[in-house]
């Protein structure tokens, strides 16, 4: 039986939405096609998020792209990636700044040395001020992952809010395998701790060059010995960091979202981490 084609990807000065022109096809999600575009209205690129050509009738993604375009529209914030427009009609296309680093993932994996204590707490503190900000707007992100920061320039800036919800709206079990919370591995309450556990993850993976669950925390839930946490060690075992700072960054990663710390608890004493 032959495979379906796979759907087709705008070409070369391709008209995205009225005034902006495709440059470059960038990625592909399960949902959009991200291109690297042209702004005539602006002069300049931009990023285009708009849904896959097999996508375009599916309500729900139609729904998820537009509350993402409105939300970012919504947002002012340094470390958090700006949106210019959402076009709603006759599909919805979302214009996104563009941002000229790279994100963290490629960042810890392309470096030869891992990165210093004091940069990952650095990297750290933009992202606590994003989400400490978004949260404060009555949202979570609830998809923190070094994929979803981009690094340009000393400044570290969130990006890919298409699973942010309000707390009560937030659909359980959502996200990417290996870096889920618990509570959402497990389809339980989720509240602004899962936001903690994906800081967490992103300064593990950081510090240590490796992702702190890497077949996912069900997996580690069901085999990690009883009162042995985190099971692989911990990140004393990996590297030398200061032990505040590695006890601070293992405790975004308890099971119970009761005991992570807070985002203020935390910007604390990735402060002190920062300076180096």
């Amino acid at each position: 039986m032959t495979a379906p084609a796979a759907p087709a990807i705008r070409g070369v000065d391709d008209v995205i939405a009225p005034g902006y022109r495709a440059i470059a096809h960038m990625r592909r999600g399960n949902d959009v096609d991200v291109y690297d575009a042209w702004s005539e209205e602006r002069n300049s690129r931009c990023v285009i998020k708009e849904l896959r050509s097999d996508r375009r009738a599916h309500k729900r993604a139609r729904a998820r792209l537009r509350a993402e375009g409105r939300l970012l529209l919504a947002l002012q914030h340094p470390h958090i990636v700006r949106a210019y427009e959402l076009v709603v009609r006759p599909d919805p296309v979302l214009v996104l700044e563009t941002l000229q680093g790279e994100t963290v993932s490629h960042l810890i994996s392309g470096r030869t040395r891992r990165l210093e204590a004091s940069e990952v707490a650095h990297l750290g503190l933009h992202l606590c001020s994003a989400i400490s900000y978004i949260h404060r707007r009555g949202y979570l992100h609830i998809d923190l992952k070094p994929s979803n920061l981009i690094a340009e320039c000393g400044q570290v800036k969130v990006i890919d809010f298409n699973l942010a919800r309000q707390p009560g709206r937030a659909r359980r079990g959502i996200g990417t395998p290996r870096y889920l919370a618990p509570e959402q591995a497990l389809a339980r309450r989720i509240g602004p701790p899962a936001d903690l556990w994906g800081i967490g993850v992103v300064l593990y993976e950081g510090l240590t060059g490796s992702p702190a669950f890497p077949a996912g925390v069900r997996a580690a839930l069901d085999d990690a010995p009883a009162g042995v946490w985190p099971p692989n060690g911990g990140i004393s075992s990996l590297r030398r960091v200061p032990g505040q700072f590695a006890q601070t960054v293992e405790a975004c990663l308890e099971r119970n979202p009761a005991d992570r710390p807070d985002i203020d608890e935390l910007t604390q004493v990735l402060t002190r981490f920062a300076s180096g």
